[in-house]
């Protein structure tokens, strides 16, 4: 006989200034950093584990996520709509899932630890790397370099030169291309100076970045190198018709600072990336960790069925939970797969929590729904695609795979190195913008043909090579294991209560930073985000070492 599952605890306190439902990243970082500006959080995850939409999760965990539907939250009678509280449906957020290949990884499954919002690194100089320093995330986590970074051109992977040495080192450069990137940089960092500010003319500022390096005599290997493996563009710079995202010369400037100084920041990194050990899904651990010390409380396996309304103002006034218990807050962030029928609010929902001596928030630009998908590929290999490169990160830019590539396909490989899986194998994470899932999966199944041998299409399951050879000749990895699934993407949402954004198809966490940031102000404008504390005899010492 099954046993019963334990009973859901009640929470005491039942009033809190926020409740946070969802442990993915920002809504981990929102949490603590309410936490840290003396706010009571209540924060609370449907899930078992931790991260939500942003986990790293062990081999079976990953197919039952990705497999299985969510389970609805069917409200109960006393839930239904009569002007007191408002029901939560869930959906999923993943579909047109594809699993691919002969499971004979079940004897260490659990040795995986597998992002699902793949692939994703940090920046030595990110944002996110500072605000994790900031608020003692730092404490929580450790990191290793990515080794290397390849752009794939005319059918081959090339290296990415990141530095003055690396391009006078690199062969497949002919001495004039070398030339021409050098002024380049001594232009770019003339005009820049050591602020990263705007010192270019306006008349190369405003002006698309690939009309400003075509003004500088570069190559298109060149070009492409600096827009889609330095800069990162995601879409075609080139086709103006079909770009969504065209950048600008000011714009892309400031992502060429980025990576310059990351390349250097710390001495024991190796390029311009890194990667936390045990996968992306520490960093929202770590962050809850930070909130859980200033005495945010955490409950797992409890999700909001439904939003508390006050009868007569028709506002938010709290949830209640799967286990029936009604708790009250003054402010929400929900998880972006949860949906409650907004317009059974008052069209001004936050007014009652507006004090008028107190300047209201900023309008957050940008923080609406988007048709844009991310199609994504978890790829179990044995062999690397470089002998030399345990963790490496590989850019097929737009139309390197076919004509009708108009996005940048990135893939990122990690080995055991970072424990994310076994000694003897590695994982590669893919993904591209998409506007369905068609397009976006086939993409991808192009830059896996790109670079790994399928074992399981060649009738070699059995085989124990790490590397074999394809019809050219060329030596490839090993694919063992694939799964491909397409992510809906949500940008940040404010009203009636705040939903936090889906991971998107960026390599990195800027804009996710960006928008978790307009969240806490808009919640609490008077307040700065991880404010440092003041100095006191036991503190002052500590703070000025993490500075």
């Amino acid at each position: 006989m099954a046993e019963e599952a334990p009973p859901q605890p009640l929470i005491d306190p039942t009033h809190f200034d926020l409740i946070v439902s969802g442990t993915g990243l920002p809504e981990s970082i929102l949490a603590a950093s309410a936490s840290a500006a003396g706010k009571s959080v209540l924060h609370v995850d449907s899930n078992p584990f931790y991260g939500s939409h942003f986990a790293s999760l062990s081999f079976p965990s990953l197919l039952s996520l990705l497999q299985l539907p969510p389970p609805p939250l069917q409200p109960k009678a006393s839930d239904e709509v009569d002007g007191g509280s408002v029901p939560v449906s869930r959906r999923s957020i993943y579909s047109d899932v594809e699993i691919s290949g002969a499971l004979t990884l079940e004897p260490y499954s659990r040795s995986f630890s597998l992002d699902l919002a793949g692939p994703r690194v940090l920046y030595c100089s990110d944002p996110a790397v500072e605000m994790m320093l900031k608020s003692g995330a730092s404490h929580h986590l450790e990191f290793k370099s990515v080794l290397a970074s390849l752009i794939y051109l005319e059918g081959k992977l090339h290296s990415v030169p990141d530095s003055r040495e690396a391009i006078f080192r690199d062969k497949s450069l002919g001495l004039a291309e070398k030339n021409r990137m050098m002024r380049f940089i001594r232009l770019v960092t003339g005009h820049i100076g050591s602020d990263g500010g705007g010192g270019l003319p306006d008349e190369d500022a405003e002006v698309p970045m690939a009309e400003f390096l075509d003004r500088q005599g570069l190559s298109a290997k060149i070009k492409s190198i600096i827009l889609y493996a330095i800069v990162m563009a995601d879409y075609d710079q080139d086709n103006a018709e079909v770009c969504k995202k065209l950048i600008k010369t000011k714009d892309g400037i400031q992502r060429l600072v980025l990576y310059n100084s990351s390349v250097s920041r710390f001495p024991n990194a190796v390029g311009a990336f890194i990667y936390p050990i045990y996968g992306q899904g520490v960093l929202p651990q770590a962050f809850c960790r930070c909130a859980a010390v200033k005495g945010a409380i955490y409950v797992l396996r409890m999700p909001v069925t439904g939003l508390l309304v006050d009868k007569e103002t028709r506002q938010y006034k709290g949830v209640r939970l799967s286990s029936g218990q009604d708790i009250f807050s003054h402010h929400l962030v929900m998880d972006p797969s949860f949906i409650a029928q907004h317009s059974l609010f008052s069209t001004n929902a936050s007014s009652h929590h507006e004090d008028p001596e107190v300047p209201k928030a900023k309008e957050c630009q940008g923080l609406s729904s988007s048709t844009t998908k991310v199609a994504r590929a978890i790829c179990i290999t044995k062999g690397s695609i470089r002998p030399d490169s345990s963790n490496l990160l590989v850019i097929f830019p737009p139309r390197s795979l076919g004509a009708e590539q108009l996005t940048a396909v990135r893939a990122l490989q990690l080995s055991s190195d970072v424990a994310v899986c076994p000694p003897d194998v590695f994982v590669i994470y893919f993904s591209t913008l998409c506007d369905d899932a068609i397009q976006g999966k086939k993409h991808l199944h192009a830059a896996m043909n790109a670079i790994l041998l399928h074992s399981y299409l060649n009738d070699s399951q059995n085989s124990t090579s790490t590397v074999s050879e394809d019809s050219e000749g060329e030596t490839k990895p090993t694919l063992m294991w694939s799964a491909l699934y397409v992510q809906e993407f949500k940008e940040a949402s404010l009203e009636p209560v705040c939903s936090c954004p889906m991971p998107d198809g960026n390599l990195d966490y800027g804009e996710l930073l960006e928008a978790t940031i307009k969240l806490f102000h808009h919640m609490y404008p008077q307040e700065e985000i991880f404010a440092k504390p003041p100095p006191t005899e036991d503190n002052e010492e500590d703070d000025g070492s993490l500075e």
